[in-house]
């Protein structure tokens, strides 16, 4: 193991858009960056950017449709840095296939719950060993306004009609395990949040976003970056809090 003073931090998806930027951000901090994608040549090319903006970055491969490599991943974590201070649940798809209840493919949920929510848990369970092993960690899951209950049911909402049932439901998944996990680890120095982006141009949305990404990733990196005196169990946007 290579002793570390910098803190560590890894985000899943971080081979572009938001995960990328949140990666840069973080590092212009100080901190070591892992970037987990599933594609090696764009993972790698990912970290070499930021390698040569004089930032500490590294490729770690992680896909989160195959269970089977997520612990290798944390193995790798452990035996070459022995802790974990952040880590950013960014790693999410949309699906061609998802649509209204009626119109989503069977196919199409079940791709995008096991990205979306399993993949997440999978890397999470894994990594807790290692995130109670930093003095004060920090666990961010990137969710999605679609993912609020309250405002999916309020037709006053901006994106009332916007109804991707695979989607909206992988994301109130990951809320969901937002809430249950905070409360587990309460009594400790772990901080559990999740962040909403807001609509952002990335290739989720072909970049029809009216975000950019820096904006897009800003609450992700606050909910990392936050003070020991710091919420848990919190869902918020760069705005402010979001209802549940």
């Amino acid at each position: 193991m290579t002793t570390h003073n910098a803190k560590i931090a890894l985000i899943t998806g971080a081979n572009k858009g938001i995960g990328f930027e949140v990666a840069r951000q973080l590092a212009r901090t100080g901190i070591t960056v892992l970037l987990g994608a599933r594609n090696r040549s764009l993972g790698e090319a990912a970290a070499a950017q930021l390698t040569a903006e004089g930032l500490s970055a590294r490729f770690l491969h992680i896909d989160l449709a195959d269970n089977a490599n997520v612990a290798p991943a944390a193995a790798f974590v452990s035996s070459e840095y022995g802790h974990l201070d952040i880590l950013v649940n960014n790693a999410g798809i949309a699906d061609p296939g998802d649509g209204t209840p009626s119109s989503a493919t069977f196919e199409a949920v079940e791709h995008t719950l096991r990205i979306n929510f399993l993949g997440a848990f999978a890397v999470t369970q894994a990594m807790l060993p290692l995130l109670r092993k930093a003095p004060s960690a920090r666990i961010v899951n990137v969710s999605s306004g679609l993912g609020s209950l309250t405002n999916n049911a309020d037709p006053a909402w901006e994106h009332h009609a916007v109804k991707f049932v695979a989607y909206s439901s992988s994301k109130a998944a990951l809320n969901m395990f937002t809430v249950h996990l905070a409360y587990e680890l309460r009594d400790t120095a772990i901080k559990v949040n999740a962040s909403d982006p807001g609509y952002t141009a990335t290739d989720l949305n072909g970049n029809r976003g009216t975000q950019t990404v820096p904006e897009g990733a800003a609450e992700t990196i606050r909910l990392a970056l936050l003070p020991d005196d710091g919420p848990t169990g919190t869902y918020s946007d760069r705005h402010g809090i979001l209802p549940w």
